[in-house]
């Protein structure tokens, strides 16, 4: 996905852009390396990953019926739910009364699943491992 620096440096800074070379490229860095800080932010939770998780083995679930499965009142899993939605990891759908929640974003189950092999990795006996 490409970033528009355009959009996000002051224009001081293009001055510095057009001068430089290779600056546009740091910059490029610079903006996504905040975009991963935001992004494993948001991760870094556990009642987030709890939720995510339980999403992951149903697919699709409510708000009472994530609440449910992580042990939490429905305004808390509310709460976490908004901040999911708002990096784009998971999206909405009404149904009535109901709100269902779901990942949309395929990266996220493979970024879980690597975290879980990392771990299992570093559990591992040093001389096990290659």
């Amino acid at each position: 996905m490409a970033v528009d620096v355009t959009a996000t440096l002051p224009p001081t800074l293009w001055i510095v852009v057009l001068a430089v070379p290779n600056t546009l490229e740091v910059f490029d860095w610079w903006i996504v390396a905040g975009e991963l800080m935001a992004l494993f932010k948001v991760l870094a939770n556990e009642n987030r990953l709890q939720l995510l998780h339980a999403l992951e083995r149903a697919t699709e679930l409510s708000v009472g019926e994530l609440a449910e499965a992580v042990g939490m009142t429905m305004q808390a899993v509310s709460n976490q739910l908004q901040r999911l939605v708002d990096q784009g990891i998971l999206v909405a759908r009404r149904d009535r009364n109901y709100a269902y929640y779901r990942i949309v974003d395929p990266c996220v189950t493979g970024l879980l699943e690597l975290g879980i092999c990392l771990i299992e990795e570093n559990r591992q006996p040093r001389d096990r491992r290659g």
